[in-house]
């Protein structure tokens, strides 16, 4: 079940990703609710995901704190 939670993180964080406001927003929620090693793999995901979307990249501060 907790692969479940990532899964549907990174999905949600996909489908809002037009919208770097949004997509921090989502980014806050879901680190309150991941496990410290999904939060780990969040981070890998997140690094490969925001490579061609630099209006991205400013959410990364979250990730890295």
């Amino acid at each position: 079940m907790p692969r479940a939670m990532f899964t549907y993180t990174k999905s949600i964080l996909e489908r809002v990703s037009f919208d770097p406001k949004l997509f921090c927003k989502e980014l806050e929620k879901a680190l309150k609710n991941l496990l410290p090693y999904e939060v780990d793999q969040l981070r890998d995901w997140l690094l490969h995901y925001t490579v061609g979307k630099p209006e991205l990249k400013q959410c990364l501060i979250y990730v890295n704190q």
